[in-house]
């Protein structure tokens, strides 16, 4: 045996052991939220008031390239939605009688909406769930934005791709 070789000991075992991940590092301290997608996309709202027509209804939707407005009443607030499927639908059911109606007339009075501190994944079901893409942001009364399908999809794609690469890292070094 050579001089400057020493059996190993029991203390030289005892190595400090690290963790690179742990339940709690995993986890995410609070799930993202319709907030967190608006501080990136803003919160403009586009509307349009009730008695106007399909015709500068489409106009809207046209120019601003969204497919859905918010109907208000004089004071602001929040009396239906207005898609493109509504006015689809509607050309479908009375052709070349369509675009003098007023908006009134067939927009979706019962409006499904969400508030700032609302999860997306959340959001995203009742989306799914209810088949419609838009919603609009409630905060204390007020609306505060919209929100699309694809705007949570997009959103929750760059979550996991934003993940993946810190796993990535974490793989790597």
């Amino acid at each position: 045996m050579p001089t400057s070789y020493q059996a190993p000991m029991r203390k030289d075992q005892a190595k400090t052991r690290t963790q690179s991940q742990t339940t709690t590092s995993n986890l995410q301290p609070e799930a993202a939220t319709v907030a967190h997608l608006l501080s990136g996309k803003g919160g403009d709202v586009f509307a349009i008031k009730p008695e106007e027509t399909l015709g500068e209804a489409v106009k809207v939707l046209r120019d601003r390239r969204i497919g859905a407005l918010v109907v208000t009443d004089v004071s602001g607030a929040l009396c239906g939605i207005l898609s493109e499927r509504d006015i689809v639908r509607k050309l479908a059911d009375t052709p070349g009688q369509t675009l003098p109606k007023q908006v009134r007339d067939i927009m979706t009075k019962t409006v499904e909406t969400c508030s700032p501190n609302e999860a997306l994944v959340s959001v995203l079901k009742r989306m799914t769930t209810g088949k419609f893409r838009h919603m609009p942001v409630v905060q204390g009364g007020q609306l505060a934005g919209m929100i699309t399908i694809g705007d949570v999809v997009n959103f929750r794609l760059t979550e996991l791709e934003h993940e993946a690469l810190q796993l990535k890292q974490l793989i790597v070094g």
